[in-house]
C-alpha cells in the first residue's frame, strides 16, 4: 500500500494496483464562492496531474474537497464515488461515471477494492458529508479517511482499521470552537479502531492561507502532543507525517483471510 501527500485534504492511494485520488486540490487557487478577501489557499508550485488514475473519490461538496480548477483538468472519463452533495459538483462538470454514496453504502473497484461511505463532517445545520472505509479485498488491509475529524459512533462497533487519515490537531475559530478536530478526538477514534498507523490530513503540505478568517484561525496541539497522548493511552499507533509529495510504503501487518 503506497500513500503519497498532496497537500491540504489531497491523497493518492495505491491499493491493490489501483490508483485512487482523494479530495484533489492540485492546480491555481483555492477560495470558497471566489472570495479570495475572505480566505485564499495557494501554492508556488501547482502538483502535476497524476496519471493513469482508476478513481476519484469525494468526500464533500465545498471547494476544498470538490475543487472546481482541478475536476476541470481531470479525464471527465474516469470513474467518480462522491458524496450526493460532491456527486453535483462533477455532474455539472460533464463527468459521465459517477456514483454517489449515501451513509452505509459500498461500492466496489474492479472486484479488489471495497469503498464504504460512513457519516463524516456536519456541513450546516442539516448536511453530514462522508467519510470513508476503503478495504483491500485480497488482504483485507483496510483505510479510514475523514478530513475534518468528526467520526461517527457507529465506527465504535467496526473491525480494527490499519490506515487511518484524519487531523491529529484542532483548527479553532473564536466563538465557533474547534471547526477541525484532532487531539481529543483522534485519540478516541485510535482507542476505537487500533490502527496500524495514523497520517494527519487537512492542515499541512506546501501551501499557504491568506485573507480576513486567517486572522482568526488558531492551531491547537502538536503532532508531537498527540504521539504523547497515544503514548500515555498505551497506543502502538504509529504516526507518520508526511511532507508535500512524499510517496509512502507502508509496512502493515497483513491480516488472514476473513478477518
Amino acid at each position: 500500500m503506497l500513500l503519497t501527500y498532496l497537500d491540504s485534504n489531497s491523497w493518492l492511494v495505491e491499493i491493490a494496483d489501483k490508483r485512487i485520488l482523494i479530495d484533489p486540490w492540485l492546480v491555481d487557487k483555492l477560495s470558497f464562492g471566489n472570495q479570495d478577501w475572505f480566505f485564499k489557499g495557494y501554492r508556488t508550485q501547482d502538483h502535476p496531474i497524476p496519471e493513469n488514475i482508476d478513481l476519484i473519490l469525494l468526500s464533500q461538496g465545498l471547494e476544498d474537497h470538490a475543487h472546481p480548477p482541478t475536476l476541470k483538468q481531470l479525464d471527465h472519463n474516469i470513474p467518480v464515488v462522491a458524496s450526493p452533495n460532491a456527486a453535483k459538483v462533477v455532474q455539472q462538470l460533464g463527468y459521465t461515471q459517477i456514483t454517489v454514496l449515501a451513509h452505509g453504502e459500498t461500492f466496489t473497484l474492479d472486484t479488489s477494492v471495497e469503498i464504504k461511505a460512513v457519516p463524516g463532517s456536519p456541513i450546516g445545520p442539516t448536511l453530514v458529508e462522508n467519510g470513508y472505509i476503503l478495504k483491500e479485498l485480497s488482504s483485507n488491509l483496510t483505510i479510514y479517511y475523514e478530513p475534518h475529524g468528526y467520526h461517527s459512533p457507529l465506527l465504535q462497533a467496526a473491525d480494527p482499521i490499519d490506515v487511518v487519515i484524519t487531523p491529529l490537531v484542532d483548527l479553532t475559530l473564536p466563538i465557533f470552537g474547534s471547526f477541525i478536530r484532532g487531539g481529543k478526538n483522534a485519540l478516541e477514534l485510535a482507542q476505537w479502531l487500533q490502527p496500524q498507523v495514523m497520517l494527519p490530513t487537512a492542515a499541512g503540505g506546501d501551501v499557504t492561507f491568506v485573507g480576513f478568517l486567517t486572522n482568526f484561525l488558531q492551531t491547537k496541539g502538536s503532532i508531537e502532543e498527540f504521539q504523547a497522548l497515544l503514548a500515555k493511552n498505551n497506543l502502538s499507533t504509529q504516526v507518520i507525517e508526511p511532507k508535500s509529495g512524499d510517496r509512502i510504503e507502508l509496512q502493515l501487518q497483513k491480516k488472514g483471510a476473513g478477518v
